[in-house]
């Protein structure tokens, strides 16, 4: 499935889908999600234990050996995410809830309220575990990861990340030998 000339890192039955609002230029130019200096995703990954070192963008299809995958909200790239317009939200919101129930992941990580309050019609929604699923699938909220999010200092954000790897029960990668978590499924 193509984000606007990424590619989602999406498989079925993967643990935990990483949900980004939209896509910036500078990852579609790259091919890679994540790919703007300064964002934060990939060390807050390693950092929360969902991987045994910080991967780079151009690693991210190794997530799908760990059980994890990537996408977006909505497909269409901008240089903010506030240039997404509320209908354009919800319908994204609409085309990632038919994604995620062709894949059925356990659980869905939104980075970012401010892309899944209006996507999904929870304007009071905070950072944390959500009352709703998408079909089967658990939906997590977490602060988004871009450096323009000051609220959240690294080690903040990595806690964040943290209290979902514990709530989807999965191991601390940064703990597990290389090899491990190389053969993995």
């Amino acid at each position: 499935m193509s984000t606007e000339g990424l590619d989602d890192v999406l498989a079925e039955g993967l643990d935990i889908v990483f949900i980004g609002i939209n896509p910036p230029p500078v990852s579609v130019n790259a091919g890679h999600s994540f790919a703007t200096p300064g964002n934060r995703f990939w060390p807050a990954l390693h950092a929360a234990g969902f991987t045994p070192t910080v991967l780079r963008p151009q690693q991210e299809r190794d997530l799908l050996r760990l059980g994890l995958g990537i996408t977006s909200i909505v497909r269409r790239a901008t240089r903010r995410a506030d240039e997404l317009s509320t209908l354009e939200l919800r319908s994204g919101g609409q085309d990632l809830t038919q994604r995620l129930l062709a894949v059925r992941p356990r659980w869905a990580a939104f980075l970012g309220v401010s892309g899944y309050r209006p996507a999904f019609g929870a304007p009071h929604a905070r950072v944390g575990p959500q009352p709703t699923t998408i079909g089967t699938t658990q939906v997590w909220v977490l602060p988004n990861p871009s450096g323009r999010n000051a609220h959240y200092p690294p080690a903040a954000l990595a806690a964040e990340f943290a209290r979902l790897r514990h709530a989807a029960a999965l191991p601390d990668r940064r703990t597990l030998s290389r090899s491990y978590v190389v053969g993995m499924g």
